[in-house]
């Protein structure tokens, strides 16, 4: 642990080397190594795993990880942590929410925990998954480095096979929730900076060659009559992949190239799914010893001017924005806590959700699919980004990627959302183009969308991105932040974007508890009174062809510290408990009623 530094015989690497991260930031750990799951047997390393908060990243710099597990009384020489002994905490978890000194944490954390494995088979792999880690996560296994992943809000897999041995392995974790200039979102966003290991750790197990990516879809040609299946496999490559959806009487060989890659048309008059009807089909892929399933809904969205036809036929999105965020677990989401959204949502009679400002739980999206309620799904391209840097380019298509290979196959995602309140720069601009051809690239079936900005001294729609979009995403608060509501019809008026517009946030607090008001800003009465003017206003609207109102639950925030506020938006429609529904609730659940009678 006392290492010299190279050139300068009395210093010491621990003390004086700051460039310590640098051999452990290869960012190797993403979407290209990120495998399909869905079907496989998980073996979960959910549980108590030993842990420490390390502001000085004293664990990188003293090379914790390169420990042995020892008695206190057997080490040779002094240290300053033990990642074998003392305090642990559970996983899943934020470790804001497990103490009152992590709480404005933000750093560095280390998780231990031993795997004790069988003998791996010569014809089999080993595969670690974690469900997320905000931030910056590296992955150690008895002291070897395997790499990093970018990105709190996206899945990653690390190959072990080759460094996990029979008998007691020790997997270590650090993890860094550290807001810096470079990354996605930057250094002021409007939502609590968790910290932690806070969605599940399983270990997956392969064969040597196995289907690591499969994507089936209604091809988007108006005929209904057409699914494709694009698949990737990895290992020696073999002939081809057998893909059967029972239902349809399907069985087809998908023949695989040299690189691994496969794709087939199959033809098929599947039943269509719709908030309606959320029919699903179980699909199932196999090559050899391997198998993956899925259940997948098959569904045609388009932009044809201003309107959204889903099945060809124009909708408009019944919707209202959440968070991932609990009073109690942080950005833990419970079965109970998933299955609530849902029924709130369908109180509201939504047909429509925005999942902000992140990638949600994986679950999340599944239900949808099983509920029938359309999603809109985005990365944390927040406010001030470093649109410059290519690095956070980088950051940022990762995060995309990994998104999109997460949950392509779930009908009920319509938009790939880029980007919220980013100002038109001409970095910016190149940057956005760049992730809305990634996201065709990727996935040609659904629409691309960003919150963009008004032009507030024209009091319009304007702005350059409009172009590369299929929906334009408005967040407006006239009655809130634009204290002239009339400014709203103005607005609109001004306004001809010639696509779809979806008011991706529009809304005002409305605190109800201790120390309430009745009148004023922060009141119920008042924010209900803005729901009233903008649901009177926005019915009005051609264009309008949507709305999610920002928000469903008061969520935990930093940057507002009033008193009314107390860290908390105060925009939820339903209190922090989850439960204690707002004046504005009932106002928007009677609109969207209305709205779905007369569709």
């Amino acid at each position: 642990m006392l290492e010299r530094m190279e050139g300068a015989d009395n210093g010491l690497a621990c003390l004086h080397d700051e460039d310590y991260d640098v051999p452990f930031n290869k960012q190797n750990l993403n979407s290209d190594t990120l495998i399909f799951t869905s079907g496989r047997t998980a073996e979960s390393l959910n549980g108590d795993w030993n842990f420490c908060v390390d502001l000085l990243d004293t664990g990188l710099r003293q090379k914790w990880f390169s420990l042995k597990p020892e008695t206190p009384e057997g080490r040779t020489e002094p240290y300053d942590y033990d990642p074998y002994l003392g305090e642990t905490v559970p996983v899943p978890s934020c470790w804001s929410m497990l103490k009152e000194k992590w709480y404005f944490f933000e750093g560095s954390a280390w998780y231990t925990r031993p795997v004790d494995l069988d003998e791996l088979p010569a014809d089999e792999r080993l595969f670690l998954r974690v469900g997320a880690a905000q931030y910056d996560c590296k992955v150690f296994l008895n002291g070897e480095f395997l790499g990093n992943h970018y990105g709190g809000s996206t899945p990653f897999n690390v190959e072990l096979t080759g460094h996990a041995k029979t008998g007691r392995n020790w997997l270590m974790l650090c993890v860094n929730n550290t807001r810096t200039l470079d990354r996605v979102p930057m250094r002021n966003t409007d939502w609590f900076n968790y910290g932690g290991v806070y969605r599940s750790v399983e270990l997956y197990r392969t064969p040597k060659t196995f289907i690591s990516d499969f994507f089936a879809y209604l091809v988007p040609d108006g005929s209904y009559e057409k699914i494709a299946v694009e698949l990737q496999v990895d290992g020696p490559i073999t002939t081809s992949v057998c893909v059967e959806i029972e239902e349809l009487e399907i069985k087809a060989q998908v023949i695989v190239d040299d690189e691994g890659k496969g794709k087939v048309i199959i033809s098929a008059k599947p039943e269509l799914w719709s908030p309606e009807n959320p029919k699903l089909y179980n699909a199932r892929a196999s090559l050899g010893d391997d198998q993956i399933s899925d259940r997948i809904g098959f569904r045609q969205i388009e932009q044809i001017g201003t309107d959204v036809l889903l099945n060809g036929k124009p909708i408009f999105m019944r919707g209202i924005s959440v968070h991932e965020d609990d009073e109690f677990t942080g950005k833990v989401l419970l079965d109970e806590d998933l299955a609530q959204r849902f029924k709130h949502a369908k109180e509201l009679n939504c047909n429509f959700m925005r999942f902000a400002h992140y990638p949600h739980d994986e679950r999340a999206a599944k239900m949808a699919d099983e509920q029938g309620v359309l999603l809109w799904e985005e990365i944390p391209v927040y406010w001030a980004i470093d649109f410059k840097n290519p690095a956070t380019l980088k950051d940022a298509s990762n995060q995309l990627r990994e998104l999109i290979k997460r949950d392509r196959n779930r009908a009920s995602v319509i938009i790939w959302s880029v980007g919220n309140e980013n100002p038109d720069t001409d970095e910016r601009l190149s940057f956005m183009k760049s992730l809305i051809d990634t996201a065709h690239e990727m996935d040609p079936t659904r629409l691309t969308s960003a919150a963009c900005l008004v032009n507030h001294a024209k009091n319009r729609i304007e702005d350059r991105l409009i172009q590369y979009i299929n929906i334009v995403g408005i967040n407006e608060y006239y009655g809130w932040y634009e204290e002239n509501f009339e400014d709203l019809i103005d607005f609109l008026d001004n306004s001809d974007p010639g696509k779809p517009v979806v008011i991706s946030e529009t809304g005002a607090d409305g605190y109800i508890g201790d120390g309430k008001i009745e009148k004023g800003f922060f009141s119920e009465d008042y924010m209900a009174e803005v729901y009233q003017k903008q649901i009177a206003t926005l019915r009005q609207r051609e264009f309008v062809k949507g709305i999610s109102p920002w928000i469903l639950y008061d969520f935990r925030v930093e940057r507002r510290q009033n008193i009314f506020q107390q860290g908390w938006n105060r925009k939820g429609l339903i209190a922090s408990d989850k439960k204690t529904k707002k004046t504005a609730f009932k106002l928007l659940s009677d609109f969207y009623a209305e709205l779905k009678a007369n569709n």
